[in-house]
């Protein structure tokens, strides 16, 4: 059941960051094992569909201590997206916190 929960909030998650600033990969990959126990074997391929589905945008910055770095950026639909997602976590997990405290 674990990891049925993590696929569906992970997509979530990251968006929930990249509304907040731009993310270079690995900090993406190192900021959400912090709350999330999980690979980074699990984060790229989903960046690279969030991006392929035109919900986030990428950039290369130079890096001051080695090579550039490929940031994330949302994108306006990757921002609606975002909204949508989570209205619909938190009508969600309202309605199993109800049934929990039942």
């Amino acid at each position: 059941m674990m990891t049925q929960l993590k696929k569906g909030a992970l997509e979530l998650c990251i968006l929930s960051l990249l509304i907040r600033r731009d993310y270079y990969g690995f900090e993406l990959v190192a900021a959400i094992p912090q709350e999330i126990e999980m690979s980074e074997g699990t984060v790229y391929p989903l960046l690279k569909r969030l991006r392929d589905d035109g919900l986030l945008t990428t950039y290369w910055k130079e890096s001051s201590g080695g090579p550039p770095r490929k940031y994330y950026r949302i994108s306006p639909k990757g921002n609606d997206a975002y909204v949508a997602m989570r209205t619909q976590w938190e009508t969600f997990s309202g309605a199993v916190n109800r049934l929990l405290n039942t």
